[in-house]
């Protein structure tokens, strides 16, 4: 189901401007069948599986999808709400409070790059209401060619099977943004001060180090030492790994945090080849082992809740923590609709298009985030 209100009869031109916000995705049910559809289209991706063609089919329907469809299910199952896929009616309702906060000025509505509803569907939704401008942002706040550039990939491959093709802006990554710092700031410290932590981790996607090596034109630079994702250069700029860490020192500053009292790490890694390290899984069982007793998790790379976070971390990291030895892991939620963040995807939207302006915060923590002061990374 995709988000959308005020539709133009299509006899119209319409001067509304249509806000395209693009997820990764999610299978239609924690059926198997629906998983493994899913997983079939997400897995084929030559972004995401960064193999030639051939081995990529024979990987996938020789080895994958026999065996990962039914394990994904029976975790999907773990978090499948009777409203469906969080991560799904988390993106609607994300778009309901942008709808509130554009009005009549824009047409919002939702797109997954795998599964429903799809980029196409959205685009010819714009184009049934009469809509030419849009203005697109991919969810995730770090850049990687795996969902980002997978994403506007197949945002121009549904724009030029169009004979009138819209008029097409796409919002940059906000992976060190002062509204969405702001907006991740007040989700975590109310956290952070109930919970009286021993130690916060930052959970990130993890990535294949090839696809960090592939963005560095230099090939000297990214993965080539130990301090290589301390500042964003030139070589590095759109380094997955590197905005990470640009994320997590916007974050420690403008949570307090100093030297040990947080650290990085980088979960959901796939056999086959080296992922970025350090990995989560081991990070949390080690953290136990030094003492850690409660173990804050946020996941600043997902902006809605989803598999990774409430089954991965929400579940099978908590789990491990204890039988490490901690006491207690506390999954801090994603920023889902908070009003802060629809706040902050609005003044992104804006900002990357002189279509659309951006209104003040109307109040209650999404007004207090938006006045904190939070230094940029």
């Amino acid at each position: 189901m995709s988000t959308a209100i005020h539709q133009a009869p299509t006899s119209e031109v319409s001067q509304r401007v249509g806000v395209l916000l693009i997820n990764l995705g999610t299978p239609d049910s924690p059926q198997t069948a629906d998983v493994r559809r899913y997983l079939a289209e997400f897995l084929m991706d030559g972004r995401v599986l960064s193999i030639p063609a051939v081995p990529r089919w024979l990987l996938l329907h020789g080895i994958i999808l026999r065996t990962r469809p039914a394990k994904s299910a029976e975790a999907y199952r773990k978090v499948w709400t009777e409203r469906g896929s969080p991560l799904l009616f988390h993106t609607e309702d994300l778009a309901v409070k942008v709808q509130e906060r554009l009005g009549e000025t824009a047409l919002v509505r939702v797109a997954m790059r795998y599964g429903q509803p799809s980029i196409g569907s959205a685009l010819e939704g714009m184009r049934s209401a009469g809509i030419d401008r849009i203005v697109a942002i991919p969810l995730y706040p770090q850049y990687s060619s795996a969902a980002t550039g997978s994403s506007i990939a197949k945002l121009s491959d549904e724009i030029e099977q169009r004979w009138s093709t819209p008029f097409v802006q796409v919002a940059p990554p906000f992976y060190d943004h002062p509204t969405f710092i702001r907006a991740l700031t007040a989700s975590i410290r109310p956290v952070i001060e109930r919970e009286q932590p021993d130690h916060v981790l930052w959970s990130y996607h993890g990535l294949p180090e090839s696809h960090c090596k592939r963005t560095d034109d230099t090939a000297a630079h990214c993965l080539q030492s130990a301090s290589c994702c301390d500042r964003i250069v030139a070589a590095n700029r759109n380094c997955y790994r590197a905005q990470c860490y640009a994320t997590t020192r916007a974050l420690d500053r403008a949570l307090g945090l100093g030297a040990g009292q947080s650290s990085t790490a980088f979960q959901s890694r796939l056999a086959g080849e080296p992922w970025i390290k350090p990995y989560t899984d081991e990070r949390v069982v080690d953290l136990a082992r030094r003492g850690v007793k409660r173990l804050v998790v946020a996941t600043p790379s997902f902006v809605a809740d989803c598999l990774e976070t409430l089954e991965e971390i929400g579940l099978r990291a908590d789990e491990d923590f204890r039988a490490a030895g901690g006491e207690k892991l506390t999954l801090v939620p994603c920023l889902n609709s908070d009003d802060a963040w629809a706040d902050a995807v609005v003044h992104m939207l804006a900002e990357a298009s002189g279509w659309l302006a951006a209104p003040r915060p109307s109040g209650g923590r999404a007004a207090a985030a938006a006045d904190a002061p939070v230094a940029h990374a």
